[in-house]
C-alpha cells in the first residue's frame, strides 16, 4: 500500500481470525475505503491499514473507533506511520484510561444547524460532505418529519456554524440520486426533538455487522450493507 498522508489509518487489537470483510464492516460507513491490508502474523492480535480517499474520513474513523471495544479488546485506530517496521498493539500505553483520548471531538455540540428541504435520497454522510464546506462537522444526521426530510448538523465552534448558515442557506445539495435547495438555520432546541424515527444513527456510533462480542450488544447478526 502506498503512502497517503492522512488517507491511512493503523487498526491494532483485532482478532487472529478476522476476516478483510469484517474490517470492511466496521470502517465502510465513515466513508470511501481505497484499500484494506490486512495482516495476521503467527500470534495474535492481528492488525491492518484502512486507506480511505478523503483524510477527513480517516479522521472520523479515529475518533469515532479509537478505544472501542471488539471481540473482547479495545481497538487501537490512529494515523498509520511508516518506515519503523511493523507496529505492534502493545507498543503505547492504552488512550482509554484516565478519561477520552486528548484532541479528540466531541460527538455532539451546542453549535446546530437544522437543514431543511432535503430529498428523500439524502443521508447522513451526504449531509455531512455538502456542510463541511463551510466548516468542521462533527455531527451529523437525517430523519423523517411531516412527510419531509430534515437534517441536523453539529460544527466544532461557533464560527463555522455562523458560516454555514451565512454560505450554505438556499445552497443547491447533491448526491447521486437527486439535487435540491436546502434551508439552514441556527437549531431551537426548543422547538425540536432529537427523540424521533432516524433513517441514520450518529456519524461516529459505528455499527459493525459482525457476529461477535461488542460493547452494545452481545451478540450482533450480520446485516445488510447499506449506502
Amino acid at each position: 500500500m502506498s503512502r497517503r498522508d492522512g488517507r491511512i489509518i493503523f487498526v491494532g487489537n483485532l482478532p487472529g481470525d478476522i476476516r478483510e470483510k469484517e474490517v470492511e464492516d466496521l470502517f465502510y460507513k465513515y466513508g470511501s475505503i481505497v484499500d484494506i491490508d490486512l495482516k495476521i502474523p503467527p500470534r495474535p492480535p492481528a492488525y491492518a491499514y484502512v486507506e480511505f480517499e478523503d483524510p477527513r474520513d480517516a479522521e472520523d474513523a479515529i475518533r469515532g473507533l479509537d478505544s472501542y471495544k471488539f471481540d473482547g479488546e479495545r481497538l487501537r485506530v490512529e494515523l498509520a506511520h511508516f518506515g519503523r517496521g511493523a507496529p505492534s498493539s502493545h507498543d503505547r500505553p492504552s488512550s482509554h484510561s484516565g478519561g477520552s483520548r486528548r484532541g479528540a471531538v466531541p460527538r455532539r455540540s451546542e453549535y446546530r444547524v437544522l437543514v431543511t428541504g432535503l430529498p428523500s435520497s439524502a443521508s447522513w454522510q451526504d449531509l455531512k460532505d455538502h456542510m463541511r464546506r463551510a466548516g468542521d462537522v462533527c455531527f451529523s444526521d437525517v430523519y423523517r418529519e411531516g412527510g419531509g426530510t430534515v437534517g441536523i448538523v453539529d460544527y466544532t465552534n461557533y464560527d463555522d456554524m455562523k458560516y454555514a448558515i451565512k454560505k450554505l442557506d438556499d445552497s443547491e445539495f447533491r448526491n447521486a440520486f437527486s439535487r435540491a435547495y436546502i434551508r439552514v438555520r441556527e437549531y431551537d432546541s426548543k422547538r425540536h426533538s432529537l427523540s424521533r424515527s432516524r433513517n441514520r444513527s450518529y456519524t461516529r456510533s459505528p455499527s459493525p455487522s459482525r457476529s461477535r462480542s461488542y460493547s452494545r450488544s452481545r451478540s450482533q447478526s450480520r446485516s445488510p450493507r447499506y449506502d
